[in-house]
């Protein structure tokens, strides 16, 4: 009766430590995660808004585009709850239809920045040489020009559409994934599972993408998070400007620029626009931040 009594704690805590064992690193990062309330939160936001955009069809109680010159330039109410533009559209559809540009545009672009950027780091990390020296050289003279000032020459070449948006804010970003993933190919391709790849005459490109790329996951997606951020913000900026979404699409930065002139007498028109970029940015950058803090190896528990 006494041996039954002490074995069962011992299988089972042998137990419990095998499956301690089996869990994925995946999973701790996810652990660590939860215990950042500052990050939850910023992932909460973020979820919401995609939430929000994916279904804004069913949430906008008006047509975004439907124009209503009786109304115009009415402030919020009950009705319209964050009022109506000079045109007579509903401020509030615009707002949430709004966010399904400004996120679609900021995924895409770090997706481009995202693949392209770290096929280029990831290739001159694992050849070396001038190959590698010409392709950071290449990056230095992109980071040596401001991001907006790049993606605005790139726009201004390319013409204004939303294809060519999402291109140059991507090109603009290239520069930073392709040297976060070359720092980590440089630390991966000496190690053992690369060598006996190697060994049993796997191609390069092979090893580039099913042992050098995967291993660089953490750094890409700490970077992507706060990428998207920067990217939402840069077409915003585009927009503001005219080179981005051209009306009557609704969208953050395009709106901002059409309610300036507006200002004094409807100054709701740029700050709702206004605030939904500032919530989604901050969301993002603390869900960034919160992300890489829990991929920092150093602060495993």
């Amino acid at each position: 009766m006494t041996m039954s009594e002490k074995t069962v704690p011992a299988s089972s805590g042998s137990g419990g430590a095998l499956r301690e064992k089996r869990r994925s690193p995946w999973w701790e990062v996810w652990r660590r995660l939860r215990r950042n309330k500052a990050a939850v939160a910023g992932m909460t936001v973020v979820i919401l808004l995609l939430f929000v955009a994916v279904f804004a069809p069913l949430i906008a109680p008006y047509d975004p585009n439907q124009t209503n010159i009786k109304i115009r330039l009415q402030p919020p109410s009950a009705e319209h709850l964050m009022g109506t533009d000079n045109f007579g559209r509903d401020m509030f559809s615009r707002v949430i239809y709004g966010s399904r540009i400004s996120l679609y545009v900021g995924f895409i672009a770090v997706g481009i920045g995202a693949v392209f950027g770290g096929i280029l780091g990831a290739v001159g990390g694992y050849y070396g040489g001038r190959l590698d020296n010409f392709i950071m050289r290449c990056m230095d003279v992109l980071l040596a020009i401001p991001q907006i000032i790049l993606a605005i020459a790139i726009v201004g070449a390319l013409g204004t559409s939303l294809l060519n948006l999402m291109i140059a804010v991507g090109i603009s970003q290239l520069p930073r994934y392709a040297r976060v993933v070359r720092a980590s190919t440089l630390t991966v391709r000496g190690q053992e599972f690369v060598e006996a790849a190697k060994a049993i005459g796997a191609s390069d490109t092979r090893i580039i993408l099913e042992n050098i790329l995967p291993n660089c996951m953490a750094p890409i997606i700490v970077q992507s998070t706060l990428g998207v951020a920067q990217a939402i913000l840069a077409a915003a900026t585009l927009s503001f400007l005219g080179l981005g979404i051209q009306p009557p699409t609704a969208e953050w930065g395009s709106m901002l620029s059409s309610g300036r002139q507006f200002l004094r007498n409807a100054p709701y028109l740029t700050f709702f626009p206004g605030v939904a970029i500032s919530i989604v940015v901050l969301a993002l950058n603390i869900f960034g931040d919160g992300l890489r803090d829990s991929l920092d190896p150093k602060l495993r528990q």
